[in-house]
């Protein structure tokens, strides 16, 4: 069964820094291009940054260019969204997904709050 866990989030002020992970079990996580989307309140979901199978080539929503980073250790099967810079619009509830086997999963996300 495939689950996919975010954890990571938190209050932080403007201009700070979090890390995001999201734990990955249920299929062979190095076979996959992983992905990080975002929801703010009372906007949609948008897609933040995307990884490959091997980690070696990402890409970003223009939004977060130069202040988000995306990566991955296979042998952990872990993902990561490192978050600098941190701006109130930032602000949303970030998810972890996957496409495996045809089918779209999500994990059930985790809140970063940009307040000061």
């Amino acid at each position: 069964q495939v689950k996919l866990v975010e954890s990571g989030g938190g209050l932080v002020q403007p201009g700070g820094s979090l890390r995001l992970s999201c734990a990955a079990s249920g299929f062979t996580f190095s076979w996959y291009r992983m992905s990080w989307y975002r929801q703010a309140p009372g906007k949609e979901r948008e897609l933040v940054a995307t990884i490959t199978r091997s980690g070696g080539s990402t890409n970003y929503a223009d939004s977060v260019t130069g202040r988000f980073t995306i990566s991955r250790d296979n042998a952990k099967n872990t993902m990561y969204l490192q978050i600098n810079s941190l701006k109130s619009e930032d602000t949303a509830v970030y998810y972890c997904n996957a496409w495996v086997g045809g089918m779209e999963y999500w994990g059930k996300g985790t809140l970063v709050t940009v307040s000061s």
